[in-house]
């Protein structure tokens, strides 16, 4: 029979919608599992990162599963958006059509590739019985003083009169009518995350389970800093102007400060100085800038003096004010600047600002002249007052102690992290649940009246927000006097959207509550989210900041909502992420149709480690397909051959099948420990060996070889998921392999010494063949093998344990040289570090084997495989110049 893949997929698929083999319930009497991948936003067609993701959280609740948890693995759409709105205006068609279509689509495709999601908890953001709950939210919020109104200034483009996302805004300009974007002031809607800043902050180290640059990234937008604000004067006034700084030790060298070019009190800084329009054109030229560039110590920076100048209140000196791209609203929004950082120092010498020090290695005066850049280390206090002689990072808290107490200022904790502007001009969002009555002010929506719907007949022309047009949705009665009122036409951020889904999936159908306590109780947290790195900040941080909202509601009892994170890597094409607008797309329905699904996701997740980047190769994909066509066919010849009913005993058996059931076995436990770790790069290629190892064995034992074939399968399910269930039935096997029990190894029946002699075999013979393609002999008339000195196996030891903690250079040369054997071997003991620093990690489970003593042993055998005279030698024994790579199981090899 051949391996017709279309025909298996849909049978397979078929069985398990019929028999609902993935829907989730709770069951307290299995531990549960909740995987999670972030949720979709429904643009159509999947595109090979969304097969990545998928297939990555569906190898892995298909392992949980199989292994006796209770697994919880929705899927739903992030449906509320800028882009169908876009896409309305492009196309004269409604954005709830448009969405609706697209969800269906891509819905399509996920079943395609048989994803073991349980359907019946699908949710999507545009169902007004999701965002219900939103609106619900976002009025407890209003409730505690956690959702307020204020002033911000947002994106707006005169021409098309509607206020613009950051990304419409490209170069300055409008994106759909090319012309000049300004900033406007209005009145919106905000969330007071910065309520949960220290918690935020603080819980991260519960996070022991997330990647560290996930959390680094965090507690650097989080930004949690103590400092001083110091007080400047403004010359000739009384205002004050607070700078903070972390680095009040450079109090005495300070000579202008940097004013952020979004800082409100600019108009009336630069009044009446005839700097009034080179400080506009450089703040419009500014908003063109990336916040990225901007806080890039690197780039090159710019400014424009103010024509103000400020008192230092230590010194009395007087101090320029500067405009300059780099100074951020973070804490005052005005900065201290002085030769001690590398930006200021740039800047001044940039625009011939004066420039003094106040730190240097031993305290005597050093003058800015004399050096290229900033003095950034740290050192001793000269011209620093009563400070002068100490240093500097002790004075550091004695200084701030003076200025507060000399009422120069103030000893403060400041954070980068900013409320939350939910507020968005336009329609496809949830409806901000308010009503503005001119008598009773703004009035919250009753719960009862919820939702408050999108109107079906708003107009889409890319001219302001269409809501503000629908006269029956925005005219409405005030709750509370029952006369006129105007309905709110802002929306929210579909980042609310995203902030609690998880939870909406523990119960989607629940219609008391945004979901049922006691099902979010068994559920929650989540065990296991998989998403990409773009989201490592915002969306992370916001729904970590609902889920303690929520459970200061009452609705739940966790503090952080998500235990495990994997970010997995993006997919390349050409060295390029792959896009369609970089014309390097591949398209998963194409491979589906060319190969099936099986081979598209085992491919996926098969060429690279999920949290690195993937590199596509046209090629590899046509291997896999190669392999698991093999690998039925192998199955179907064999199904009535092999036993696989009973399992083989080790009595009885020769060398060769001790070894092949050894090597199941640690099959077994290594892909176990590689798919709980995500490496299913390297869980993959151990079933690929035992698979080799099986078809070449001569062994006549059909109880061994069907308990291997089996096991192999079982192992497979994650991976090849259709081809594996008609496989499974093939051979007997009972109900649907998906539900199956995971296979089981034995520490008894693992022989590693075996293993690791057989490997070290074939690794060997791998080797020769290698070297005699690259020399290009038909022929090899002899082969020189020459195993490693016993001090290499010493070094190799003593590199491990110098590398406990992370690899080390220094500390394994340290370690070695301490050893008498190791130490007379000089420089050939340097390179073999070098080396031995970088493989340490392998040689983790490595027993330690006598090389010799194996390959002498199989001396004919290699001699067969290529026809040749073998010499097997001891590296130090020999004169051979190749005698000195020779390591520890990676013989030296030299053919002639």
């Amino acid at each position: 029979m051949a391996y017709e893949f279309k025909a298996i997929e849909s049978k397979w698929q078929k069985k398990w919608k019929d028999s609902k083999a993935f829907e989730a319930k709770v069951d307290k009497k299995k531990p549960k599992y909740y995987v999670l991948e972030m949720f979709p936003y429904p643009s159509g067609k999947l595109h090979m990162g969304h097969t990545r993701n998928y297939s990555i959280g569906d190898s892995f609740a298909r392992f949980k599963r199989m292994n006796g948890f209770n697994v919880l693995y929705p899927m739903g759409y992030d449906a509320l958006g800028l882009p169908a709105e876009n896409a309305a205006i492009k196309n004269s068609t409604n954005p709830k059509e448009w969405t609706l279509s697209r969800i269906q689509e891509m819905k399509l495709q996920q079943e395609q590739l048989g994803l073991s999601y349980d359907w019946e908890r699908m949710i999507a953001t545009c169902d007004p019985e999701y965002y219900k709950w939103n609106q619900w939210i976002f009025l407890k919020l209003l409730k505690k003083g956690l959702a307020y109104k204020a002033k911000a200034k947002s994106n707006w483009c005169n021409s098309c009169g509607t206020v613009l996302a950051n990304e419409q805004v490209i170069d300055g300009k409008c994106w759909r009518c090319h012309n000049e974007v300004t900033e406007k002031e209005f009145e919106q809607w905000f969330l007071k995350i910065t309520a949960y800043a220290d918690e935020l902050l603080h819980d991260l180290e519960k996070l022991k389970d997330w990647p560290e640059r996930v959390k680094t990234m965090q507690k650097n937008w989080i930004g949690k800093s103590q400092g001083v604000d110091i007080h400047f004067k403004l010359e000739g006034t009384g205002k004050l102007l607070p700078t903070y700084t972390t680095r009040c030790d450079t109090i005495f060298s300070v000579t202008f400060l940097a004013i952020a070019p979004e800082h409100p009190m600019i108009p009336e800084l630069v009044k009446g100085t005839g700097q009034e329009k080179k400080v506009q054109e450089f703040i419009a030229e500014t908003k063109r800038q990336s916040m990225i560039d901007r806080e890039n110590e690197e780039k090159e920076k710019a400014g424009v003096f103010t024509g103000k100048y400020a008192i230092n209140p230590v010194n009395g000196e007087k101090t320029p004010i500067w405009v300059a791209n780099f100074a951020l609203m973070y804490g005052s929004g005005i900065v201290m600047c002085d030769a001690h950082d590398k930006r200021d120092f740039r800047f001044a010498k940039k625009y011939g600002i004066p420039l003094k020090f106040v730190i240097s290695h031993d305290g005597k005066p050093i003058m800015p002249e004399n050096f290229k850049d900033a003095f950034t280390d740290d050192g001793i206090l000269f011209n620093s007052g009563k400070f002068s002689g100490m240093k500097n990072r002790e004075a550091l808290p004695k200084i701030a102690e003076w200025i507060e107490k000399s009422a120069f200022g103030k000893i403060a904790i400041n954070y980068k992290l900013r409320d939350w502007l939910i507020s968005r001009q336009r329609y496809w969002g949830t409806p901000i649940p308010v009503i503005y009555c001119p008598k009773c002010g703004i009035v919250p929506v009753p719960e009862n009246e919820l939702p408050v719907k999108l109107p079906e007949n708003a107009k889409f022309t890319g001219e302001g927000n269409p809501l503000d047009k629908v006269e029956e949705f925005v005219n409405a009665k005030c709750p509370k006097c029952k006369g006129s009122a105007k309905r709110e036409t802002d929306t929210m951020d579909t980042f609310v959207d995203s902030s609690w889904y998880y939870y909406r999936y523990c119960s989607p159908h629940e219609k008391s509550l945004p979901f049922s306590k006691e099902e979010a109780a068994y559920w929650m947290p989540v065990d296991q989210y998989i998403g990409g790195i773009e989201h490592a900040i915002l969306h992370l941080l916001y729904a970590r900041f609902f889920s303690k909202a929520l459970r200061d509601e009452g609705l739940a009892k966790i503090d952080e909502p998500f235990t495990r994170l994997l970010t997995q890597g993006m997919v390349l094409n050409l060295g390029k992420v792959m896009s369609k607008s970089a014309g390097n797309g591949v398209d998963p329905g194409d491979l589906i149709e060319k190969y099936g699904a099986d081979t598209t996701k085992y491919y996926v997740l098969a060429v690279a480690n999920p949290e690195k980047e993937l590199e596509w190769n046209g090629q590899g994909i046509e291997k896999t397909f190669k392999l698991l066509k093999g690998f039925f066919e192998f199955t179907e010849e064999n199904s009535k051959k092999f036993e696989f009913a009973k399992s083989a005993k080790p009595e009885g058996l020769k060398h060769s099948e001790r070894l092949l059931l050894s090597r199941m076995h640690s099959t077994i436990k290594k892909v176990t420990e590689c798919i709980e770790s995500f490496e299913t790069n390297i869980a993959i290629r151990e079933i690929e060996k035992l698979f080799e190892q099986l078809q070449k064995s001569d062994s006549q034992n059909n109880a061994l070889k069907g308990e291997v074939l089996k096991n192999l399968i079982l192992l497979l399910q994650p991976f090849a998921s259709h081809l594996t269930e008609e496989l499974w039935e093939k051979i007997g096997g009972k109900g649907l392999i998906s539900l199956a029990a995971w296979p089981k190894f034995d520490e008894k029946k693992i022989d590693r010494h075996a293993e690791q002699g057989q490997e070290l075999l074939e690794q060997t013979i791998e080797d020769i063949r290698a070297i005699k393609e690259l020399a290009k002999k038909e022929k090899l008339e002899k082969i020189t093998i020459l195993t490693a000195p016993e001090w290499k196996w010493k070094g190799i030891a003593l590199t491990m344990q110098a590398c406990l903690e992370r690899p080390d250079f220094g500390a394994a040369m340290k370690s070695l040289m301490q050893d008498p054997e190791v130490k007379k071997h000089g420089k050939e003991a340097e390179a073999f570090v070098k080396q031995a620093v970088k493989v340490c990690k392998e040689f983790q489970d490595k027993e330690r084997i006598d090389e010799f003593f194996l390959l002498q042993e199989n001396k004919k055998a290699i001699e067969r495989a290529f026809n040749s005279k073998v010499e097997i030698e001891r590296a130090e024994n020999s004169q051979n110049p190749k005698a000195k790579n020779a390591f520890p199981l990676k013989p030296a090899i030299f053919v002639e």
